[in-house]
């Protein structure tokens, strides 16, 4: 019986230790050398010498005015993102589980945003928001929506949201579906007996028993947005006047643009820290809300 046990462990040990490996050598000891970094002044040349600054580059950070906006920008951002992606995912998932002729070709469509490269689809929005809307908005005359609605920070700002949305809801939707047909359909017919409306049905039964489907979805959207990049650099790029410099890209022009490695490594951790601790809270909070069957 021990012998057994043994040769289960070893096992284990044998079919784990590659994945283990690969973990420690992607992850852990580049997160390490990273915090490492963070203590010295260097400009990423490896033939320049690193000076020891210790917790130097973390105090510049709280005085960095383009990095306090970034992150105002970004929590604007991730809260209005966060919201519209998991409405929009909810209602196309309650869409295509309704008795709805050719709903399979609707997921399908909903869908198929997410295959899209992040970089191609800012690309292509960056196309319909500026070229595309000011000609409409030249022809029909409706200047004060359809504009250039990149040359504005406030609507500049949107365009990322509706991208992102249009992105990833599709996304969203699959797991949200999923939650939808696990609930159980004599508590929706019990309910109907009982005479109880569609939204009295939905809130009181469908969202509490689809809480682990919002948990997850949550969890998802909500590091997602605050990590975005690729559309960030391809819708926007930054523009108009850093209004839309987000968390990720405002750490790599730090240490790319301006070759301030060590200091721009100091504001990843932070970064990695700040969105750490945001989700695990987040998870925290809506595990609560769940209801158990």
């Amino acid at each position: 019986m021990v012998t057994n046990r043994k040769n289960e462990r070893l096992i284990y040990l044998v079919f784990t230790m590659p994945a283990t490996i690969a973990f420690f050598l992607v992850v852990i000891m580049p997160f390490a050398i990273g915090i490492g970094y963070s203590f010295v002044d260097w400009d990423g040349i490896v033939l320049n010498p690193m000076t020891f600054v210790g917790l130097d580059n973390y105090k510049r950070i709280f005085t960095d005015e383009r990095f306090i906006a970034s992150a105002l920008h970004t929590l604007i951002f991730t809260l209005m993102a966060v919201v519209t992606i998991n409405v929009t995912g909810l209602a196309l998932a309650l869409l295509v589980t309704s008795k709805l002729k050719g709903s399979n070709m609707a997921r399908t469509m909903f869908f198929m945003p997410n295959l899209i490269g992040g970089l191609i689809l800012g690309y292509i929005w960056k196309f319909i928001l500026s070229d595309t809307f000011r000609s409409i908005g030249e022809t029909t005359g409706w200047t004060g929506v359809f504009f250039n609605w990149l040359l504005d920070p406030l609507f500049a700002l949107f365009s990322l949201v509706v991208v992102i949305t249009w992105q990833m809801a599709g996304y969203v939707m699959i797991i949200y579906i999923t939650g939808l047909q696990s609930v159980p359909d004599d508590l929706i017919e019990a309910a109907k007996i009982d005479g109880a409306g569609a939204f009295t049905r939905f809130f009181r039964i469908t969202f509490p028993l689809i809480m682990p489907a919002v948990t997850v979805c949550i969890f998802y959207t909500l590091s997602n947005c605050f990590k975005i990049y690729d559309i960030n650099l391809a819708l926007t790029g930054g523009g108009p006047a850093n209004a839309t410099e987000l968390f990720a890209m405002n750490i790599y022009n730090e240490i790319f643009s301006y070759n301030r490695y060590g200091y721009g490594q100091a504001k990843a951790i932070i970064f990695f820290f700040l969105v750490a601790i945001v989700t695990l809270t987040q998870v925290a909070l809506t595990k609560r809300k769940e209801v158990q069957l």
